[in-house]
């Protein structure tokens, strides 16, 4: 039978005048030996320095590559071919190790034509070096000359155009999904929409969450409004987002309502907590 006793304030078991007790021991020693021979790898000291994860034949792919390897990516592909979207990366020299390359290995790989808009050319990258100085108060400028620039070499590679900071993540099939009821020949721009003001009557959209031009809306703003200084900002000041609503405004193109069906955002400006605690942003319409 069972014996209870005391050891140091904690309760323990002991089994004595048992028969058991020895078939008991020797089952638990055969199955810590059987343990030890089957599952060795458990018992051998670890070290982080010795520690290298799972490891793959250099000619197969990882269990996560194989997982999407063998996914129905169909639909998105389709999507791909018919919503075409060029995304240019607005970037600097000093981001483009930190920042620009890595937009490149990751959802940059999913638009059709990807572009790098900086003041320096980087063959690594590549990067285009524009005519335009570095600086927040320059960034209307440079979003000027970026779009002149792919509308004069790659105007007809793609349908839509989309601008996006270099701290900035996209899915693409997402947008593609949101675009592919509007026709690119329609004069339309999306984005995170900021309220009517005094300046823009239909509102602008937000630079820091990325916005995108229909081909339409792209000529427009090359062809008549930089080449009308009544219609949009001659100079490289002022704040982006908002000089390039009013400009929008001004040669006819709409801005569009990026909302899905139940009124909910696709486009964000802030760091996702932001977005997250209630009440911490103001509401974009």
């Amino acid at each position: 039978m069972y014996k209870v006793k005391s050891l140091n304030g904690f309760i323990t078991r002991s089994l004595v005048n048992k028969p058991q007790f020895f078939s008991l021991t020797i089952g638990f020693m055969l199955g810590f030996i059987f343990t030890l021979y089957w599952f060795p790898v458990y018992f051998e000291p670890f070290s982080h320095d010795s520690f290298q994860g799972p490891q793959t034949d250099p000619g197969t792919h990882s269990p996560e590559e194989e997982f999407h390897k063998n996914q129905d990516d169909s639909l998105a592909q389709d999507l791909k071919r018919k919503v075409r979207i060029l995304c240019w990366v607005m970037t600097k020299p000093t981001n483009h190790e930190k920042r620009a390359r890595h937009v490149k290995n990751t959802w940059g790989k999913r638009c059709n034509k990807i572009l790098f808009m900086s003041s320096k050319p980087d063959s690594d990258l590549p990067a285009i070096g524009l005519p335009v100085q570095e600086g927040r108060n320059k960034l209307w400028g440079k979003t000027k000359e970026a779009f002149y620039y792919i509308y004069q070499f790659h105007f007809n590679e793609a349908d839509w155009f989309l601008k996006a900071d270099d701290d900035t993540y996209v899915v693409l099939e997402n947008l593609r999904y949101m675009l592919y009821p509007y026709k690119p020949t329609d004069p339309l721009y999306f984005g995170c929409k900021f309220k009517y003001n005094t300046y823009v009557k239909q509102g602008y959209m937000s630079g820091g969450a990325g916005y995108v031009l229909s081909k339409e809306a792209l000529q427009r703003f090359v062809v008549i409004g930089l080449h009308n200084n009544t219609l949009c900002n001659p100079f490289d000041g002022g704040s982006e987002d908002l000089q390039l609503g009013k400009c929008m405004e001004n040669v006819g193109v709409k801005a569009g309502d990026s909302r899905d069906s139940l009124g909910r955002g696709r486009f964000f400006p802030f760091i996702p907590e932001h977005h997250l605690i209630p009440g911490h942003c103001p509401k974009s319409f």
